[in-house]
């Protein structure tokens, strides 16, 4: 497999782009496409048909190569591999269950490879404001899949607006759906791992009350109450004020624990003033334990980078390419230290990598299984096998 990164503030750049990769032979027959709500995806997605490129595509809300990250722009990986190893599909949900459309794209992607592994990217908020379900469409593809099944991507942004995310491949786009680039994993190897970085503070909580998003009682305690207070907040906010509840609450989630020792991290979008609850990102059932937190430290980078370099050191392997799905929340709390992190792990391979800023990760934890995250880098590369 051979891979080039390019990017783009235009059509007209990638077009460029494009034509100056291609001029030494590179024949693509893939983008993984990552671009702003703001630019022209059509016409991006029919210049790459029109070359006989295959798209994966995303809304992001961030992007980044080697070298280079941007905001409002476009971002691409090419990669040339052979047809027979791929397909990529395309799954608008619209009035169905989410369940069987996911059930329905595993089970195609089962029809086309024996051992398939994939790059999946959802939706993350529709035009009708509705959250995307990760968890439920991790927990279904896994078991329609199987347990060792592979696959890792992300949830689309729309540059913090809030008002629609979309995924799209040639010809087809959707504000509620998904698309997968699925491979042959006897032809194409993947390694990866998600990564968060915060560190629980104090004791253990319990979810004592909650419905859904809606989360009413923390140990018996008003769910509101408690989580300003942690902030150092005035539990009487008044309604003007849920923008810097909102910003903090990107910082101070909550780490809640799962199966197999594993965790998940879950913030509070707002406050739901005639419920008097917390709305969640990811429901809390009742019964869920979980920590308060503190923010990520100066040292999440190192460890980001460590684990990346000890697993390229145990596989005895390079990379052909690589992907990265990190959390949006992550540029505005971790500021430079964002692009430290993604450069590192492009340094670490040694391969061209594009990347985007999500509202939501899938992949493993290290040994882990499949799981939906928040707040994570999750990245994974691209090995043809010889």
């Amino acid at each position: 497999m051979k891979a080039k990164s390019i990017k783009g503030k235009s059509t007209e750049d990638i077009k460029q782009a494009i034509d100056n990769s291609i001029s030494d032979g590179f024949t693509p027959t893939i983008a993984v496409l990552f671009i702003s709500v703001k630019q022209d995806r059509k016409t991006i997605c029919e210049l790459l048909d029109s070359k006989n490129i295959d798209v994966l595509g995303s809304t992001s809300c961030g992007e980044f190569i080697n070298g280079h990250q941007s905001e409002g722009d476009i971002a691409i990986l090419l990669l040339e591999l052979s047809k027979e190893h791929y397909t990529i599909l395309y799954e608008d949900i619209a009035d169905e269950s989410l369940d069987d459309t996911v059930s329905r794209l595993a089970n195609n992607a089962l029809k086309q490879f024996t051992n398939p592994s994939l790059i999946i990217c959802s939706t993350g908020i529709n035009l009708k404001g509705k959250l995307f379900e990760g968890e439920k469409l991790v927990r279904n593809l896994s078991q329609n899949l199987g347990p060792d099944k592979i696959f890792f991507g992300g949830m689309a942004g729309d540059d913090w607006t809030m008002k629609g995310s979309f995924v799209f491949t040639n010809g087809k786009e959707t504000n509620y759906g998904l698309v997968a680039l699925v491979l042959n994993s006897d032809k194409i190897t993947l390694k990866g791992m998600a990564i968060t970085g915060w560190k629980p503070m104090g004791i253990a909580r319990i979810v004592t009350k909650s419905k859904g998003n809606l989360l009413y009682e923390i140990d018996g305690k008003p769910a509101v109450e408690l989580y300003l207070k942690y902030l150092g907040m005035s539990d009487k906010i008044a309604e003007n004020d849920f923008k810097i509840f909102e910003e903090l609450s990107i910082e101070y989630p909550f780490i809640v624990e799962r199966d197999n020792n594993e965790t998940v991290l879950k913030s509070p979008m707002n406050i739901d003033s005639t419920e008097k609850a917390l709305f969640m990102d990811i429901p809390m059932p009742e019964g869920s334990k979980f920590w308060f937190t503190h923010p990520p430290e100066f040292d999440i980078v190192e460890e980001v980078i460590e684990k990346a370099t000890q697993l390229k050191k145990d596989s005895n392997e390079d990379a052909d390419a690589l992907l990265i799905f990190s959390c949006a929340g992550r540029q505005p709390i971790l500021g430079p230290m964002a692009t430290d992190e993604n450069e590192g792990l492009a340094e670490v391979w040694e391969t061209p990598m594009a990347g985007f800023f999500t509202y939501g990760e899938f992949g493993r934890v290290l040994n882990g299984k499949q799981n939906f995250h928040s707040g994570a880098c999750c990245w994974v590369t691209l090995k043809e096998k010889i």
